[in-house]
């Protein structure tokens, strides 16, 4: 049985994590703390890097503090992986390390071109990672998940979940955008597979649910676990467009950049991923996985 080292323990994936992994038998968890010093030396077999700050869409936080957490202490992290028995090295990145906005589909070997903090300094990690030369027996997984939902997760799914719930009609249903999402499920079961399955080779895998979802179909989802029809408002897209132009002028809540996140597409391709695990499929679809979350919504 696996001894596995983890870190963000204490986080929306870390405690679904935990859990799957206590549930399936699959090892025995040691927790290592960020906020407290690095230890002199690593127990265990693997490395499952959770751990990191997360991306403040307010944008309030100190950009050196994501380079302090989410470069250094993972450079300081691997480095002690490196000089350790610990065989494996799982490391959560992000899809904005390589991306903020994507043209057709996200894929693991595009030139990264982050925008934000958060996402330099994923990626400054990823390229120490890799920078390093891995000894004989050892995998490093780089792992870009896209935006991860699941039953207790309390982010803008949650948010939007609110909004249709009143009754409030989307206007921007006149704009058709693509964008990917990842259960918690379909996660739990890719670290399963790689704790254990010592053939699959280490490197860098996008991670997402095999179909994209339009964010109609997501307030359709909404409004099917409400009960209730969907109130889409298909208004023309250059009208909400001249609209969020003027906003731009008078410092308006709608504006152009603010339209833009929300009607752009973001698709990632989880084709790599699903060949290094010999599979056609991962095993809850997008609407399954979806549904699972805003029942859970309904529920608390």
């Amino acid at each position: 049985m696996h001894k596995i080292l983890l870190t963000g323990s204490t986080g929306f994936v870390g405690t679904n994590l935990v859990k799957h992994i206590q549930e399936n038998n699959i090892g025995e968890i040691l927790l290592l703390s960020f906020r407290e010093a690095l230890p002199t030396s690593l127990e265990g077999d693997v490395v499952v890097h959770l751990a990191g700050k997360a991306h403040d869409l307010k944008n309030t936080s100190n950009p050196q503090e994501y380079f302090e957490v989410n470069f250094e202490k993972t450079r300081d992290l691997f480095n002690l992986f490196l000089n350790s028995e610990n065989k494996d090295f799982i490391y959560f990145s992000s899809v904005k390390a390589v991306a903020d906005t994507v043209n057709g589909a996200l894929i693991e070997d595009v030139i990264a071109d982050p925008q934000t903090p958060y996402g330099k300094s994923k990626l400054q990690a990823e390229r120490h990672l890799l920078s390093k030369n891995l000894p004989v027996g050892k995998r490093l997984f780089i792992l870009r998940p896209c935006m991860i939902h699941g039953p207790g997760n309390k982010g803008n799914l949650n948010l939007l979940y609110k909004v249709v719930k009143k009754g409030i009609p989307y206007p921007l249903a006149g704009f058709e955008n693509q964008r990917s999402f990842l259960s918690i499920q379909n996660l739990n079961y890719i670290i399963e597979k790689i704790l254990t399955d010592q053939s699959i080779p280490g490197g860098i895998y996008n991670v997402a649910d095999d179909e994209p979802l339009s964010t109609n179909q997501v307030i359709e989802i909404m409004a099917e676990v409400q009960g209730s029809k969907a109130k889409l408002w298909r208004i023309n897209s250059g009208i909400i467009k001249t609209i969020a132009a003027i906003g731009d002028k008078l410092h308006l809540p709608l504006n152009s950049e603010r339209l833009k996140k929300l009607t752009e597409s973001y698709v990632v391709s989880n084709n790599k991923i699903k060949h290094a695990l010999k599979i056609e499929n991962l095993p809850i679809n997008s609407k399954e996985g979806l549904l699972t979350t805003i029942r859970s919504f309904r529920s608390s």
